[in-house]
């Protein structure tokens, strides 16, 4: 799986020159995109298929201050995955140090806002997310 890269842009820090912490949401959200399109499960795909799957929980670690105009390298895996929830992990590096790790957790829902189990409704989509769950990852 190919890292996702952000270069931080000027308008992404603070006065202090800092990326401000804000940002890590978005940047992992572009991250995320770019994983689901890269096994082949696009957002646009999966929203035509009728799943939607909102963000329910971010937990986030701050290790190392980003600044204008670092590359970001963002590596995502599934973390966790059951039947009615994924959790993505993400590892965030400049320069292959470590700046930064997250989760963020998602349920499933059809466009009606009904909950869904993933395994039930799109197996296919299922067993392509359990490829790539990984289980001993140290933070």
């Amino acid at each position: 799986m190919k890292p996702y890269t952000h270069k931080v842009n000027y308008y992404e820090t603070d006065k202090m020159g800092i990326t401000h912490h804000s940002n890590y949401v978005r940047f992992m959200e572009e991250a995320r995109v770019d994983f689901l399109d890269q096994i082949g499960w696009s957002f646009i795909d999966l929203e035509n298929k009728g799943i939607a799957s909102p963000v329910i929980n971010i937990e986030c670690n701050f290790k190392k201050t980003t600044t204008f105009p670092d590359e970001i390298q963002i590596e995502v895996y599934v973390q966790k995955l059951s039947a009615l929830k994924l959790t993505f992990g993400y590892i965030f590096t400049v320069n292959n140090e470590e700046v930064f790790s997250a989760s963020s957790s998602h349920c499933f829902l059809d466009l009606k806002g009904t909950p869904i189990i993933l395994q039930k409704a799109f197996p296919e989509f299922y067993e392509e997310l359990k490829k790539y769950v990984r289980t001993n990852i140290i933070k």
